[in-house]
């Protein structure tokens, strides 16, 4: 696609890899046959096509509408485009840039200033914890929409859930990993993480949480927040660099395919970061998601687990496992290895659900949409069960049915 940059854009970092990104663009509008937004609404503007010559506009220089940014907002960067583009378009860097040029232009409505605020600096707050205990007694007498989103600690399964996460494993292995205990799953779905260093330990691998690391730095990217976010980064990258120089840590674990790509991309994040550079490039080399050890964890775990009475599963791939870690098949594979039945959808299993972090609470209408469509293709499964391998989609698809969401690392850890 040729593009002429605007002189206020030309010789600048976002402008020249922005104009990089386009030329590889030859129109030919795959990309819309899977794009969830396109699929629902029908709009040029809605597809990634169609976001990709807003964006185009924006760096030659024409004038930039709340309209633009509206169009640029309902992209759930599911980065499903990514996966379908013949031409290896980076739409989803190209969004980003596209996003911060346009919110440094256009001035959001009051009332959506305070709800992004709200996201990323309340989500990411060590207050968060304690304000969704209180949120959850509450919640019988919230709103309905709120109610939805928020864990129900009353059923047997959560309950069950709490018990097990106060159950860390405690002994001491030569093979040790970083797990990244992310900023929402520990409050909203505290077994996930237990879980996960339950089922390394029983592999010989032990789990350690770097004092200092927090939020992946995925909330405030995705808010336009790009300096916040670096942030995030640089404090995680200051928490587990010392122990990875050293080599007293193999790598580092995520069980949350969000966080997991967030991780993978602070190697372009902070490239032009003297200071970081190098380390960024380091730690995201070093990250691997908790299906990634799977094929590794087979022959240590085979024999050990029961298997004979478990459920089968339903299986959610979320967009950013297999869009943008390029890791579709794996955790199904290697579960069938260790004996499970679990299946995803046999129609748009590469589809989003709806959630794409904070997106389901920005833009709930096409979210709820998109979680519907989901489980009702996972009800064609007709297994008692759900599992994903990310915090959003879970909490997500669960606030539309009965049938218990879980994370694939729960089940195995159950079957232990």
């Amino acid at each position: 696609m040729q593009t002429k940059l605007s002189p206020e854009f030309a010789g600048t970092a976002a402008g020249l890899e922005g104009e990089a990104i386009l030329r590889k663009c030859v129109h030919c509008g795959f990309c819309n046959a899977t794009c969830p937004t396109f699929q629902l609404l029908g709009d040029e503007l809605d597809g990634p096509r169609g976001r990709i010559y807003l964006i185009k506009q924006v760096l030659e220089g024409a004038p930039v509408t709340r309209s633009t940014q509206q169009h640029l907002d309902r992209c759930l960067t599911c980065r499903n485009c990514e996966t379908t583009c013949p031409s290896g378009v980076d739409y989803g860097h190209l969004v980003d840039i596209g996003r911060q040029l346009v919110d440094a232009r256009v001035e959001r409505p009051a009332a959506d200033r305070a709800r992004r605020w709200l996201l990323k600096e309340g989500v990411t707050s060590s207050l968060f914890a304690p304000l969704l205990r209180v949120g959850a007694r509450l919640r019988p007498w919230m709103p309905a929409t709120l109610r939805r989103k928020l864990p129900d600690d009353t059923s047997p399964l959560a309950r069950a859930a709490r018990r097990r996460a106060a159950l860390w494993p405690t002994r001491v292995h030569a093979r040790k990993v970083f797990l990244l205990a992310g900023c929402v799953q520990p409050a909203m779905l505290p077994n996930i993480n237990p879980a996960t260093a339950r089922v390394l330990d029983a592999a010989g691998i032990q789990c350690l949480i770097a004092s200092g690391a927090g939020c992946c730095g995925a909330i405030r990217h995705h808010l336009s927040d790009s300096d916040g976010a670096r942030d995030d980064m640089r404090r995680n990258i200051d928490a587990w660099w010392p122990a990875l120089e050293r080599g007293e840590v193999e790598g580092i674990v995520s069980n949350a395919s969000g966080c997991g790509v967030m991780i993978k991309d602070y190697a372009h994040a902070l490239r032009h970061d003297p200071a970081y550079a190098h380390k960024a490039a380091r730690v995201s080399a070093a990250a691997r998601d908790l299906s990634q050890w799977l094929e590794e964890l087979v022959p240590a775990l085979a024999g050990r687990l029961r298997t004979a009475n478990a459920p089968a599963l339903a299986f959610h791939a979320p967009c950013t496992l297999q869009h943008g870690l390029c890791l579709r098949g794996v955790v199904e594979t290697q579960l069938r290895a260790l004996g499970f039945q679990i299946q995803p959808p046999l129609v748009e299993a590469h589809l989003c659900c709806g959630s794409a972090g904070t997106y389901s609470l920005l833009q709930p209408e096409i979210a709820t949409q998109l979680r519907d469509r989901k489980l009702a293709q996972l009800a064609s499964v007709a297994a008692p069960c759900i599992v994903s391998a990310n915090i959003g989609c879970i909490q997500h698809l669960q606030s539309g049915t009965t049938t218990p969401v879980r994370h694939w690392i729960e089940i195995l850890d159950e079957a232990l």
